[in-house]
């Protein structure tokens, strides 16, 4: 498969209950959360505690990475190195994947292949007490042939998290957008976009699925009629459903869950299709499911769209399981959505990104609580929505061993609130991509953008990580 780097499109990436049915004006239910009692112990203030595991060489290492990613005019250069022609050179391009791997790669990735991603997750568990999430780094594909490429790789992540004990791994990750082409996918989102606007429209390859849409939903990228899919896009198609039933098949035989990532509006009808399509193939067992899907609380259908498939589960007894994260493209939906004269899918304000979160949080752990059939990973870099939900599940009394309730981080950030909620006794797992480090170049952009600036996601564990190696400095 040829390097690329950043491609255009990839440049603005960083930073109630309506029916199933058209678009309605109904108004949304408002879901409820009280506050749970505060008898959680999530201390995040001892950074001597949180760190004792971590060595010295990785806290050097992580407060300089950390304390780069917030300096903006580094971080914007840095970006527009990876993405010019300085890039075309070998001298030039060996150079700098050179630094980048000593670097931003060793601190956000997990190696180079799976073997030996699978050997930092076991290091990772064993000295720190923290599962891993293993993901093989591609992004993105644009041809049955990249697609070919990527699902033997997302294989070898199935079968490398088997050489794993099982108190070691949390999941496997895919991105339908590595195993189907980018095109392909705007072309089935388009088509089911249509169908929700007029029900009567009829797809013929459509397989059974809970609902992908709410009355909510952005529906401004599709303004007139799709055209069907050609012969050549339906045997595709087909194939890239092949792809999918082999890795749940594969992750299904190995007691592997496989978690479905999210991507921006354009495409996340066609990957929610496929993941709830999948979800009711391969979630068999009861009592732990197979396939979860990403809700994006950023989004202003997400707790619409959460409500919709959690109902269409319930009523066909389909166990599923979600992560729940906030978002990551931002800046891309805002500018596709202002050049076609809309407002922006995602949340007017972050304060209303963190309700909608902590409100669909609420509602999967009651759920989580309460039924069979349905498993919850709570992905998040929010101090004050990792102490809620650490409280929530106290109030509601949920075993915090039995799987059904996880906590996640990416890799190389939010250390501090990862180990906070082991130490509180969660189950706890790290994001953890690995790959060639060409391939990693866009992922690990925006872990620099999301760290970018004082104020940013990785504040917290620069100011402790900074105290933790002057206090070890001085007692020597």
């Amino acid at each position: 498969m040829a390097n690329r780097f950043l491609r255009p499109h990839l440049i603005h990436r960083f930073s109630t209950l309506s029916p199933v049915g058209p678009p309605s004006t109904v108004v949304p239910e408002i879901l409820s959360f009280d506050q749970p009692k505060t008898d959680v112990d999530l201390d995040l203030s001892d950074q001597a505690r949180l760190f004792a595991s971590v060595p010295i060489s990785d806290l050097v290492r992580s407060t300089a990475v950390l304390h780069a990613t917030a300096i903006g005019p580094m971080v914007d250069f840095g970006s527009w190195v990876m993405s010019s022609k300085l890039m075309d050179a070998t001298i030039t391009r060996d150079l700098v994947l050179r630094f980048v791997k000593g670097t931003f790669y060793d601190h956000f990735c997990a190696g180079e292949d799976a073997a030996a991603a699978a050997r930092r997750v076991r290091s990772v568990y064993e000295s720190r007490g923290l599962k891993g999430m293993l993901v093989y780094g591609v992004e993105h594909a644009e041809d049955g042939g990249e697609c070919d490429n990527n699902i033997k790789k997302f294989i070898e992540t199935v079968d490398a998290a088997k050489t794993l004990p099982t108190s070691h791994l949390s999941s496997v990750v895919v991105k339908i957008t590595a195993i189907c082409p980018m095109s392909l996918l705007k072309r089935v989102s388009d088509l089911l976009r249509w169908q929700y606007k007029n029900p009567s429209f009829k797809l013929p390859w459509k397989l059974h699925s809970f609902p992908v849409f709410s009355g909510s939903s952005p529906l401004y990228h599709t303004i007139s009629e799709p055209e069907p899919l050609t012969v050549e896009e339906a045997q595709e198609l087909e194939t890239a459903h092949e792809r999918i039933k082999s890795i749940c098949i594969r992750c299904q035989e190995s007691n592997v869950p496989l978690l479905i990532d999210a991507e921006d509006t354009i495409l996340q009808p066609a990957i929610d299709y496929m993941a709830y399509w999948s979800a009711i193939m391969f979630n068999s067992d009861k009592s732990r499911p197979i396939v979860y899907n990403t809700i994006q609380a950023y989004l202003k259908d997400a707790g619409e769209r959460l409500h919709l498939a959690l109902r269409e589960s319930e009523k066909m007894n389909v166990p599923i399981g979600f992560k729940l994260v906030r978002g990551a493209y931002m800046s891309s939906e805002a500018k596709l959505a202002a050049s076609l004269g809309y407002k922006s899918p995602v949340h007017d304000t972050i304060q209303e990104t963190h309700a909608c979160y902590n409100e669909c949080m609420g509602f999967l752990m009651e759920k989580a609580s309460n039924e069979t059939g349905i498993a919850v990973i709570l992905a998040t870099h929010n101090t004050d929505s990792g102490k809620l939900g650490a409280r929530k599940a106290s109030e509601l009394g949920i075993d915090k061993e039995n799987g059904k309730i996880e906590f996640a981080q990416l890799y190389g950030m939010s250390d501090a609130l990862s180990l906070g909620l082991k130490r509180a006794g969660f189950n706890v797992s790290k994001y953890m991509p690995y790959g060639p480090v060409e391939t990693a170049v866009p992922y690990l952009i925006r872990r620099a953008y999301e760290n970018r600036g004082m104020m940013s996601t990785g504040a917290l564990d620069r100011q402790l990580m900074r105290m933790e190696l002057k206090r070890r400095i001085m007692a020597r």
